[in-house]
């Protein structure tokens, strides 16, 4: 979001109800089958009873059973009835529980007819949207079924759908249009071609083959080896045979990777030579 943006934002003041703060509520985590169940169930009808058993001297015993009401929502779907809650305590986090009532459409008409009329608009908005604290988790409860027969066909049927390829091969009974894949491609077949035109390298007699290089480094001080293979036109391995011979192989930069004739082979013209020569020149035409 940039700033111009955030800028347009309109930032509006709500208040929190919190007369239920003090409350205590269960965070409960139920399975997937028993939440779509939920889901489908209308606002008033009766999802489950909760039972909580309590002997001296042991941990109370919670208990969950769905009513037959959810499970005939569905009945070709058999899911477990009867279910366990493992209680622990929240002690290291503060949860809490919020709920938030939409405006009405009578309120929202309200707030649209102020708006037209110029009055009335700004304390109908912020008053036709409530939040409210519904209290704080004080429990954490994890929903398992019993492991009975109806259970294990359940887990049965998941593991057989999750196995499931996700892909099929199918028949086909007409012509897809589609990419098909290429046997040979265009590039491929045109370097073929162009070693094939240039043959195999044939080894030139040593002596011409230096008489190259020389002719070469005459031009640059330093060449690298893919260079000097194309001047000469010489398999590498017997150029490199050559190379040692006349060139010394440089390993440091500047110039690392790269070949340089040996001092005994080297004539380079010093720069008062090159400044005679240039001088003389300069004269040459001046007489003329």
């Amino acid at each position: 979001m940039s700033k111009d943006e955030k800028d347009k934002v309109q930032i509006i003041d709500k208040e929190l109800d919190l007369s239920n703060a003090g409350r205590g509520v269960w965070l409960v985590k139920v399975p997937k089958y028993i939440a779509q169940k939920w889901e489908k169930a209308p606002s008033n009808m009766d999802v489950g009873k909760l039972r909580i058993s309590k002997t001296p001297g042991q941990k109370a015993q919670v208990s969950l059973s769905l009513t037959p009401a959810v499970l005939a929502l569905d009945p070709d779907e058999k899911i477990p009835t009867e279910h366990v809650l493992d209680v622990s305590q929240v002690t290291k986090q503060t949860l809490g529980v919020f709920s938030h009532m939409a405006p009405t459409e009578a309120t929202t008409a309200a707030a649209n007819n102020g708006k037209e009329n110029g009055s009335a608009a700004a304390s109908a908005t912020p008053d036709s949207e409530k939040l409210y604290m519904e209290g704080r988790i004080v429990q954490k409860l994890e929903c398992r079924p019993i492991a009975d027969t109806c259970y294990m066909k359940l887990k049965l049927e998941s593991i057989r759908k999750a196995s499931e390829p996700q892909r099929r091969v199918q028949p086909i009974d007409k012509i897809v249009q589609n990419y098909k894949p290429v046997k040979d491609h265009a590039h491929n077949i045109e370097y073929r071609e162009r070693k094939k035109a240039e043959g195999k390298k044939a080894r030139d007699d040593k002596n011409a083959v230096m008489d190259m290089l020389f002719h070469a480094f005459e031009k640059h001080q330093y060449y690298n080896i893919k260079d000097l293979v194309k001047i000469t036109n010489q398999p590498i391995s017997y150029l490199k045979e050559i190379l040692k011979d006349v060139c010394d192989y440089n390993m440091k930069n500047p110039h690392k990777n790269m070949w340089e004739l040996k001092k005994e082979y080297r004539h380079y013209k010093t720069e008062e030579q090159k400044d005679e020569e240039k001088t003389k020149s300069d004269g040459s035409s001046d007489s003329d």
